[in-house]
């Protein structure tokens, strides 16, 4: 491993000199473990797979529980066994624990069915990233990409040279054009060109965000502008209204329901009935209301008499049948 930085360091150092006098070096870095994390079709697989080793360790588990049975009942039913009951219940235990080990070796070994499949699953994504950062390498004029994961000891890396979500990009792209149309294959490639000028000029896209949020500011001052102008022109039309509507009522020799209240139109008499007034129109349906409720008033008084009459009467005769049912003294 040695060796081999030091080879990587000293071909460095060549291609600084040599391109000293024309132009500097572009270097780049990736995160494999970052991009793997971020891949949907990656993620999707390792949960399946996390699942099978979930399933695996339960039987596992469930093996060890059954092998700690057999030696529990061997102990307690020790002194009451044969010993060739005992050496065969010992293989027995034995055998089980064999075929336990040689089961957790298959399923996480070094050469398991875990690591196997991991390696399938990596497989193809790890071509992809490859096929990605060539692309990136070649269209970008990097001289040189290297992996951060790797066993390649990075000490310092600054974020600038990351090129993870790059290569990220350049895989979903593909996907996401199977799945588009022409007009809309338009538009994303579109966006993938501010994405890639984003990526070569940080500086120029953080300006681009300053003044995107200044035109927002601007255009959300003007709105709440406009719209307490709206209210400010409502609020004077309202006025407007109210003024012709007490300068036509004074004309027609009314009183609007905001100079005069309504239960003043029916002033109190001893009759309870509506008294007209030159200045005041009554209005027919206060009227009726007031008729109305001074009908329900008379029938519930009538009612409560006529109750009072009964009560009356039916204590009256039940004093009758007393005095007529009493003995008579000599």
């Amino acid at each position: 491993m040695k060796k081999y930085f030091a080879i990587i360091i000293v071909v460095l150092c060549t291609v600084f000199q040599s391109n000293a006098q024309t132009r500097g070096v572009k270097i780049g870095y990736i995160d494999m473990e970052y991009i793997l994390q971020n891949v949907p079709d990656y993620s999707e697989a390792k949960s399946q797979l996390e699942q099978k080793a979930q399933k695996w360790k339960q039987d596992i588990e469930a093996k060890k529980i059954e092998i700690a049975k057999l030696k529990d009942a061997l102990k307690t039913e020790r002194a009451l066994l044969t010993k060739e009951l005992i050496d065969e219940r010992e293989e027995e235990i034995k055998f089980q624990e064999d075929e336990l080990l040689e089961f957790q070796q298959k399923k996480f070994g070094p050469n398991g069915d875990l690591m196997t499949q991991k390696a399938v699953l990596v497989k193809p994504i790890q071509d992809q990233v490859f096929t990605a950062v060539q692309d990136i390498a070649e269209a970008k004029k990097f001289d040189f990409v290297f992996d951060k994961s790797s066993d390649l000891t990075m000490l310092f890396a600054a974020k600038r040279f990351d090129i993870s979500d790059q290569v990220i990009r350049v895989i979903t792209r593909a996907e996401k054009r199977e799945q588009l149309s022409k007009k809309e294959l338009k538009e994303q490639a579109k966006k993938e060109y501010q994405e890639d000028v984003a990526d070569e000029n940080p500086a120029l896209t953080e300006r681009k965000r300053i003044l995107e949020e200044k035109k927002q500011a601007r255009e959300k001052a003007v709105a709440d502008k406009k719209a307490a102008a709206e209210a400010k022109r409502a609020e004077q039309a309202a006025k407007r209204q109210e003024l012709l509507d007490a300068k036509a009522a004074k004309k027609n020799g009314t009183v609007t329901a905001k100079e005069k209240p309504v239960a003043d139109a029916v002033p109190p008499t001893d009759d309870n009935k509506p008294v007209s007034d030159s200045t005041t129109v009554v209005d027919p349906k206060v009227v009726k209301a007031a008729e109305r409720a001074k009908l329900l008033e008379d029938r519930k008084k009538a009612l409560e008499e006529k109750k009072k009459k009964a009560l009356e009467d039916r204590e009256a005769a039940k004093k009758a049948r007393e005095e007529k049912n009493k003995p008579k003294t000599e």
